[in-house]
C-alpha cells in the first residue's frame, strides 16, 4: 500500500507538470493541434460509446429475463362454459331449418 509521503505527492506532481508541457508542446508542432482536437474529440465519442454499451447491457438482462420466463410452461387456463353463453349447444326454436 503507498503512503502519501511528500516524496510521493512531489513526483506525481512532477509527473503531472511533466504531461501538461508535453501536451502543450504537441499544440505548438505543425499538425499537433489536430491530433489534440482528435484525441479531445475521440475522448467524447467514447463517452457516447459507454452510454449506450449501458443500454445495451440493460437490454441484454431484460432478453434473458424473456427467454427464461419463455421457457417455463404455461399455466393452463381452466375453461368453464355456462349453458346459458353457449350458443351452438340447441338450436333456436324460432330458426328455419331445411331437411
Amino acid at each position: 500500500m503507498t503512503t502519501n509521503t511528500p516524496e510521493n505527492k512531489d513526483l506525481v506532481s512532477r509527473l503531472k507538470d511533466a504531461g501538461e508541457d508535453a501536451l502543450q508542446r504537441l499544440g505548438d508542432v505543425p499538425g499537433g493541434k489536430k491530433a489534440l482536437e482528435a484525441i479531445d474529440g475521440l475522448r467524447g465519442r467514447i463517452d457516447d460509446l459507454q452510454k449506450r454499451m449501458k443500454r445495451v447491457d440493460e437490454l441484454e438482462k431484460r432478453v434473458e429475463a424473456l427467454e427464461k420466463a419463455a421457457k417455463k410452461p404455461a399455466p393452463r387456463k381452466r375453461t368453464t362454459t355456462s349453458p346459458s353463453s353457449s350458443s351452438s349447444s340447441k338450436p333456436s326454436s324460432g330458426s328455419a331449418e331445411t331437411p
